[in-house]
């Protein structure tokens, strides 16, 4: 008891601490309210002061609450005070680009940013309104930015947000110029985060000077430009934003592109942050595309879009037996880069180690280089380390870069505009893209994939099981010898095991608090009958499905 209590009054008095030094006044109410609670509310002041959290390469995410474990204007400025002055150590020069997203709190945190910005001496430019995150990477690079911002929390659930930082050219080189950061660029920033003294010593200048329209302009005909302009336009199209960012920017990029305005699912149109229509606002998430699902069946679209809340990601539907179908990202992902190649662009196309083989596969077959990376877009557009020029890349949850020179990042737009520019072609000659997908598997053998994803309330659940798989590695994958059991830590939290027609890739979420294996089959097409290979393949992942479940202790 007397340890107890030495422990509450040592949070009572951190507590007070941070409450002193908080610059927002509704988050010292909250916070204040939390404390008066005492001892019934301990559980969650604990929580708040668990730790900081933590700027990785993904940089910030966590729920919006007062207490330095929350996204909130005292964390915010910590973080921007804590990047101004690891830019400045850098010998950085040039203007900060910041940009946020619709979610509560996202404009907020973007002037902070600015204001932290400004009081250092240095400029920062404030993207017009709430927009996708690929028009602030594009700024970044437009702009000649040292490094750009970007507040979101992409598909997260409502109640949180995030705080993610791009390098331009100088501090990020080549292969990184508004590009997500990657080590030790996030060390370093962290440490900078750490040695920021009181909050109230932070001087603040004016929320920097807001950009025109024009950037948002010369990022729709830059995007417009991916596809060919004379290509076959007849495509009917319904869309969603799913509650986010994305909608005024896709539908003009379309319309600038020569296609037909998608439709767009009214309930979602308009930005929302509380996303009141789906339980989470991720398009890979069960039900989150019903109501764009019915409208493209109301409307006899051809093809069905969603992007994410801040329209990085594109998933894809299309009409498949009179129903329609979420098509996987590795399909998406195989169909862009066919497309592409069968236009001739020529370079590197890079994938991660949880997507699909059939890339690698299809890259040897055409005499393309082809490389392969950890899992996120700051290390695909790294791929090769710049032996070959990267022109495509992808990864399986929905993120694609078909135009690196464009957006060095994933991007939802350019993504749906050659999707389209795709299907619209393949239309004018009587065909599908499941038709294409069916002539890749003919010639490449049927890859099917698919996700063991679990979402865990206590993380510990996730660290008992990549325990578990390691202490306990299957010798053995639908009756067949594993033939390669490789653990990537300390360098990754990710174990990889294949057999001579499977590979599966258990690793923990960076973004989200889930448990994810990414399951993959390769079942030959013979005698020319895809449809039997897809049987056999969707059968043999149902059962790899069960015995990974079963090894992670699911």
């Amino acid at each position: 008891m007397a340890a107890e209590t030495t422990d509450l009054d040592d949070l009572r008095v951190r507590a007070e601490r941070w409450l002193a030094d908080d610059p927002d006044p509704d988050d010292r109410v909250e916070l204040r309210t939390v404390l008066d609670g005492l001892p019934g509310t301990a559980a969650d002041l604990a929580d708040r002061f668990a730790g900081p959290l933590t700027f990785g390469t993904a940089g910030l995410r966590g729920p919006l609450r007062a207490g330095p474990n929350g996204m909130n204007l005292a964390v915010v400025t910590q973080a921007a005070a804590g990047l101004v002055g690891w830019l400045a150590a850098q010998g950085g020069e040039g203007p900060l680009v910041i940009g946020y997203d619709a979610r509560r709190g996202s404009r907020a945190f973007a002037e902070r940013t600015a204001q932290v910005a400004t009081g250092a001496g240095r400029p920062a430019l404030l993207l017009p309104r709430p927009l996708p995150t690929p028009v602030l990477a594009f700024a970044v690079r437009q702009l000649g930015a040292v490094a750009g911002v970007m507040v979101t929390a992409s598909h997260n659930p409502p109640q949180d947000n995030g705080y993610k930082v791009y390098l331009g050219a100088q501090l990020g080189g080549e292969l990184g110029a508004g590009a997500q950061i990657v080590p030790p660029a996030d060390a370093g920033i962290e440490a900078a985060i750490r040695a920021v003294g009181p909050l109230a010593a932070v001087p603040l200048g004016p929320a920097g000077q807001v950009l025109g329209d024009d950037m948002v302009t010369a990022y729709v005909e830059q995007a417009a430009a991916v596809v060919d302009p004379a290509g076959p336009r007849d495509l009917k199209v319904a869309y969603t934003p799913l509650h986010g960012v994305g909608g005024v920017v896709l539908t003009a990029a379309f319309a600038r592109a020569g296609f037909g305005v998608p439709g767009v699912v009214p309930e979602q149109a308009e930005p929302d942050p509380a996303f009141p229509t789906v339980s989470f606002p991720n398009p890979e998430e069960p039900g989150a595309v019903d109501l764009l699902v019915a409208l493209a069946d109301r409307t006899g679209a051809d093809l069905a879009v969603a992007n994410d809340p801040d329209a990085d990601r594109c998933a894809v539907a299309v009409r498949d037996a009179g129903s329609w179908r979420m098509l996987r990202g590795d399909e998406v992902g195989a169909l862009l880069a066919d497309h592409l190649m069968r236009r001739g662009v020529t370079g590197l196309y890079a994938t991660t180690i949880v997507s699909s083989a059939l890339l690698r596969a299809m890259a040897a077959a055409r005499g393309l280089p082809y490389d392969e990376t950890l899992t996120g877009f700051k290390w695909i557009v790294r791929a090769g380390g710049g032996r070959e020029p990267l022109v495509y890349g992808y990864e399986e949850a929905l993120g694609y870069c078909v135009a690196p020179g464009h957006v060095r990042d994933k991007d939802g737009i350019t993504a749906a505009l050659t999707v389209a520019e795709l299907a619209a072609g393949l239309k004018a000659e009587g065909r599908t893209l499941l038709d294409r997908l069916d002539e890749l598997a003919a010639e490449f053998g049927v890859h099917h994939t698919e996700q063991l994803s679990v979402r865990v309330e206590d993380l510990r659940v996730i660290a008992d099981s990549m325990a578990r798989i390691r202490a306990a590695t299957p010798t053995t994958l639908l009756g067949q010898p594993v033939t390669e059991a490789s653990d990537l830590l300390p360098d990754a939290d990710v174990v990889i095991l294949r057999t001579g027609a499977a590979r599966v890739v258990i690793r923990p979420s960076g973004t989200e608090p889930k448990l994810k294996a990414y399951l993959e089959v390769v079942e030959p097409v013979t005698g020319g009958d895809v449809p039997a290979a897809r049987q056999r393949a969707r059968a043999a992942v149902t059962e790899l499905r069960n015995e990974i479940a079963a090894a992670l202790g699911l």
